[in-house]
């Protein structure tokens, strides 16, 4: 596995929790900051044909 894509798989990871954390905490905003970044490094790992696997939320 290159750098690349250990660390975008690191970042997915890491949001997915600090998304889960904001749910659990009831942040509203930050749940939708979170879903919005999550989003956007899942669309990143397509583009690059990094397979994410299914999400853990």
């Amino acid at each position: 596995m290159d750098a690349f894509t250990a660390g975008l798989l690191q970042r997915i990871r890491a949001t997915e929790s600090d998304l889960t954390r904001a749910r659990n905490e009831g942040d509203d905003f930050l749940v939708e900051v979170e879903q919005g970044e999550l989003d956007d490094l899942r669309r990143l790992a397509a583009e690059h044909g990094v397979e994410v696997g299914a999400p853990s939320l």
